[in-house]
């Protein structure tokens, strides 16, 4: 070997082995050994519409119906766990279709014949969102089977809305800190967040138990009054259901004429109608708290005073404009006049039910009913509207607007912006469907604005009243009103989770400018 003769040097033992292949983000992708492209593993909503091409390997093949019953459960668990709002409006959507198939048949007619299906699915809605407004006579059109029909949708529609407010609520009640879970805590009446099962009991006893002592109250005056046990039970039980839903259907082709001189009757439903108005967070702070209103939440006490104040107000209104009209409030005497005035103004904000004909109220009685039925109740309740905290929340940020005041506050506690701004949605949301229903309502009828702007409002608000206009409207315009039934019923109450759920943090900020404004 020469002096300028180089020896190789040995190769490092890192460089002899083979590079491990570097570890690419695939985000969820399941690399293929075709070169490069990737295959995204299947959703579990494809999972659940694409069609099976055959039976798993060593297993046995499912039947029909069990395999599309798998489908349904994994297509509803997966709505359900990407949209709590969105799996309620399917919920409701599917009841209300099954409802419409059982009215449909003849054995829910008097007659026996099919009735038809703008009008089966027209009282199947009104039931299920606790409406009362229809196109037939309950007492007349109806068999005994199928207002048990009406009676079970009822039932189902106005356990099926509590529930769904008070899981809407929790899962709002979720994103919240710390702080306003312990604060919001207060007003879910458990006593324990996230526990769903122990907030549907409270639901489902809260309504069994006031529709009970409503029955129990009523059964005794309808056995009177007809001269029935079976009757009179059956009456009795079907009026609480409807009084503490909010419902509004009858079982006499006069609707409460009749009983129009019971006090017992008309008391008793007018305290039904304002319990499930309330809505069950204000019933069960009432019950634990009773009137010590240092103990109340900051819910209950917008409720409750809210609430009192449009009662009262309109009740004096009613009073002022009704007095004597010999038609409505003018046929009856003093005492009935004030009890009249009340019991009107209890049913215009969700209630339905009447003991005089609308058509015959004034111009100004019939505008402030609108107003009413508008505002609707309270949240989480069986009524609907907007709400009234929805409007006490305006109110409140219009007078903070007023004195100049930064932020919006009431009974020593900030309103977060967000609410206010979910408030303003739900009201903007609110006025936009009344006013596109209207219209279409005015197109369909050839009516004046007057009442197709009533009919509109009693079926957003479901209330139910009605000046005979939902009767005379052809299929299309029943449609109308059926759509606004299912809106005004769910799509509040989705709307604003929905709202309340969506968070997006934005890590930059627009530099402020002040619009002209007014």
């Amino acid at each position: 070997m020469t002096r300028h003769q180089r020896i190789p040097r040995p190769r490092s033992l890192s460089r002899s082995l083979p590079r491990p292949q570097a570890r690419r983000k695939t985000g969820g992708r399941i690399p293929t050994p075709s070169g490069g492209r990737t295959v995204r593993p299947p959703s579990a909503l494809s999972r659940a519409l694409s069609p099976r091409v055959g039976p798993p390997a060593g297993g046995p093949d499912r039947s029909g119906l069990r395999e599309v019953l798998e489908r349904l459960r994994l297509f509803v668990s997966t709505v359900a766990g990407a949209s709590p709002a969105r799996a309620a409006l399917l919920a409701f959507a599917v009841v209300i279709l099954v409802f419409t198939a059982l009215l449909s048949l003849p054995f829910a007619s008097r007659t026996g014949r099919i009735t038809a299906f703008h009008d089966a699915l027209f009282v199947a809605t009104s039931a299920v969102s606790v409406t009362g407004l229809t196109p037939v006579n309950t007492a007349e059109h109806w068999s005994f089977a199928g207002q048990l029909v009406i009676l079970v949708a009822m039932q189902i529609g106005g356990l099926g809305i509590l529930s769904m407010a008070a899981l809407l609520t929790l899962a709002v009640s979720k994103r919240l800190g710390v702080r306003s879970k312990l604060i919001t805590q207060e007003g879910m009446t458990t006593g324990r967040i996230g526990e769903v099962g122990a907030l549907l009991r409270v639901v489902v006893g809260t309504t069994f138990f006031f529709e009970a002592v409503l029955a129990v109250v009523l059964v005794p005056r309808f056995v009177v009054h007809t001269g029935s046990w079976g009757e009179g039970l059956w009456n009795g039980i079907f009026y609480s259901v409807s009084a503490f839903n909010n419902a509004g259907f009858t079982l006499h082709t006069d609707g409460l004429e009749s009983f129009m001189h019971d006090p017992w009757i008309i008391w008793t439903l007018m305290a039904g109608v304002f319990a499930g108005a309330l809505g069950f967070p204000v019933v069960m702070v009432l019950m634990q708290q009773r009137w010590r209103w240092s103990r109340w939440n900051l819910h209950t006490k917008l409720t409750v005073t809210t609430t009192t104040a449009l009662v009262l107000g309109g009740a004096l209104l009613i009073g002022i404009f009704e007095w004597s009209n010999q038609a409505t409030l003018g046929q009856f005497g003093v005492a009935e006049r004030l009890q009249y005035s009340l019991f009107g103004s209890v049913m215009s904000r969700s209630g339905g039910f009447s003991v005089y004909d609308i058509n015959e109220q004034s111009p100004e009685t019939l505008l402030l009913t609108d107003a009413l039925m508008f505002v609707g109740g309270g949240s989480a309740s069986t009524a609907g509207g907007i709400k009234v905290t929805t409007l006490a929340v305006m109110f409140l940020a219009i007078v903070a607007e007023a004195r100049g005041d930064r932020e919006v506050t009431a009974h020593g506690r900030t309103i977060t912006p967000g609410s206010v701004r979910v408030a303003i949605s739900v009201l903007a949301l609110g006025a936009t469907l009344i006013l596109v229903g209207t219209m279409a309502l005015v197109a369909i009828s050839d009516e004046s604005l007057q009442r197709p702007l009533f009919e509109v409002l009693s079926a957003f608000g479901t209330c139910g009243l009605t000046t005979g206009l939902t009767a005379e409207l052809p299929p299309s315009g029943k449609y109308v009103l059926t759509v606004l039934m299912f809106a005004g019923r769910v799509g509040t109450i989705t709307f604003a989770s929905a709202l309340a759920l969506r968070q997006r943090r934005i890590l930059f900020r627009y530099p402020e400018e002040r619009p002209i404004i007014g």
